[in-house]
């Protein structure tokens, strides 16, 4: 069964995130870091932030719209920020 995947990207060089769709994260991932794709390539490299696993590929179409809404995004990231901090300190 194909999954679909949403993801945020963060820039390892700039405080820059870019929110995406793949049913193949690293193939993408690597597309992005290769330059491949006209609207990241001056933000290269990256890492992969966050991702969400859908059935179906309108499920992940729908998140991925609603993760760019700034606001939902920069709620996502600050949780994501909280919980990196509270691992590592548990590390």
């Amino acid at each position: 069964m194909k999954m679909y995947n949403v993801y945020i990207l963060k820039s390892k060089k700039f405080d820059w995130y870019y929110v995406g769709m793949a049913s193949d994260i690293s193939k993408r991932l690597q597309q992005h870091n290769s330059g491949k794709t006209q609207s990241t390539k001056r933000y290269a490299p990256f890492e992969v932030a966050y991702t969400r696993s859908f059935d179906t590929r309108e499920q992940a179409r729908d998140h991925e719209k609603y993760l760019k809404i700034r606001s939902n995004k920069e709620k996502l990231l600050s949780t994501l920020g909280k919980w990196r901090n509270w691992h590592t300190r548990m590390v």
